[in-house]
């Protein structure tokens, strides 16, 4: 899942280090259309539904997060 997410970032921002970057909301890395993209991808990747009370900073600020979040929601 955390390759899958990395691979997905890559294609936005390709010279990020998104296995280190743990600030990505915070450090002004992804913006507002790059987390409408990233959640389209995600759940066409993972065949999950992000609702929008997810969509926080928190559950975006780095991959830890993201994989964290998607495991939550398919625990549902």
């Amino acid at each position: 899942m955390e390759q899958k997410i990395i691979e997905i970032l890559k294609k936005m921002h390709p010279t990020v280090d998104f296995e280190c970057e743990e600030h990505l909301i915070d450090d002004g890395i992804l913006d507002s259309l790059d987390i409408v993209t990233l959640v389209t991808e995600l759940n066409a990747a993972f065949n999950v539904a992000i609702p929008a009370i997810e969509i926080l900073p928190s559950n975006f600020n780095s991959v830890q997060a993201l994989v964290e979040m998607l495991e939550r929601l398919d625990d549902v």
